[in-house]
């Protein structure tokens, strides 16, 4: 297959994005785009003539689509992706790839099964600044990690069938995945729903990694700024990644805190500060929708994995449903599943 055939799904908010990458792109054929507003379609046919258009997707079965790309509502992500699994084709979904663990589960074993592959949007896994960050982790450069915290916030926009976590919390639990190269074994939350009793739109989330490594999130509709932040901080050297930054994205401080030789008196005990250069380092940017776009159609053509694969839509959804639970329960602490069996195997033993 040199060329893949592509069919979307949805053209709201986030679709028309999709869809001009999958348009521009060389080895990407896009058949026809889905979606309910007959207004949406006649636009997608102004603008791309030779693109057919339905406002049913089951249409796509029939015309020799390969992949579909679903950008819908998050509570319909899962029966759209599992019956396209179905029917032998490939799928990316936009984030969160479901709303549960136990579809995610299911449409991963699906894809597996089918050897099909089955890719979430989590776009700033595809982020030059996310993914250089990611290098100064795995190369030691900034030390041993102590913790990472993370601001998500601004005015809007409510959503009716979700709340502030499952919307906006995805992009950073992914991205705490990624650059730490770990999961949570723990996760604790606290929020409030002010505006929409039932549906939150203020959270705080506390995740515990393993290394001792702790992360904290903050994710609100209900902002009087917009704000994507996120400060790393380590042994060696500490980074802020503020991604409304059009240029500076990524600050280095060389600054930290060494402890000196223990001492037996209170008196004799210092810390020594440092206080080193600040530097923002150059980085090329392509557009981060972009990179993922291609990445799901070179996967589907030569039968490779997906950097933003299905299993780590799983994983995200997993913390989600987590953070939830503690929400709503809270701030109860919520242990990981995977940290659940193993003391449960070790007190067997």
């Amino acid at each position: 297959m040199d060329q893949l055939q592509v069919g979307v799904i949805g053209h709201g908010y986030w679709g028309p994005n999709l869809l001009r990458n999958f348009i521009e792109l060389p080895n990407s054929n896009v058949v026809a785009v889905a979606d309910f507003s007959e207004e949406r379609l006649a636009s997608v046919k102004s603008r791309y003539p030779s693109v057919q258009t339905t406002t049913d997707y089951h249409d796509f079965f029939t015309l020799g689509v390969d992949a579909v790309v679903v950008a819908t509502p998050p509570e319909t992500h899962y029966a759209i992706a599992r019956e396209c699994l179905e029917n032998g084709k490939h799928v990316l979904v936009e984030k969160p790839l479901t709303l549960n663990s136990a579809h995610a589960h299911e449409l991963v074993e699906l894809a597996n099964s089918r050897g099909l592959t089955l890719m979430v949007g989590h776009t700033f896994e595809y982020n030059a600044a996310v993914r250089e960050i990611k290098r100064m982790v795995e190369s030691g450069e900034l030390g041993e990690i102590y913790y990472v915290d993370a601001v998500r916030v601004n005015l809007g926009l409510f959503q009716t069938n979700s709340n502030v976590l499952w919307d906006l919390a995805p992009h950073d639990v992914s991205i705490l995945r990624y650059i730490l190269g770990m999961d949570p074994i723990s996760v604790r939350a606290s929020g409030t729903d002010s505006i929409m009793k039932g549906k939150h739109d203020l959270a705080y989330v506390y995740l515990q990694f393993p290394n001792n490594v702790v992360a904290h999130m903050h994710v609100s509709w209900l902002d009087p700024r917009k704000v994507r932040h996120i400060t790393i901080v380590g042994s060696q050297k500490m980074v802020v990644y503020d991604d409304i930054e059009p240029l500076e994205k990524i600050k280095i401080y060389d600054k930290g805190v060494d402890k000196l030789p223990y001492t037996n008196s209170y008196g004799d005990f210092q810390l020594s500060y440092r206080y080193g250069d600040v530097v923002a380092p150059h980085i090329r940017f392509t557009e981060p929708l972009r990179l993922e776009c291609q990445d799901f159609v070179d996967s589907c053509i030569n039968h490779t994995e997906p950097v933003a694969s299905g299993w780590d839509g799983m994983k995200v959804v997993e913390v989600l449903e987590m953070a939830e639970a503690a929400l709503e329960s809270g701030c109860t602490e919520i242990i990981a599943a995977d940290t659940l069996a193993a003391q449960t195997s070790a007190s067997g033993d």
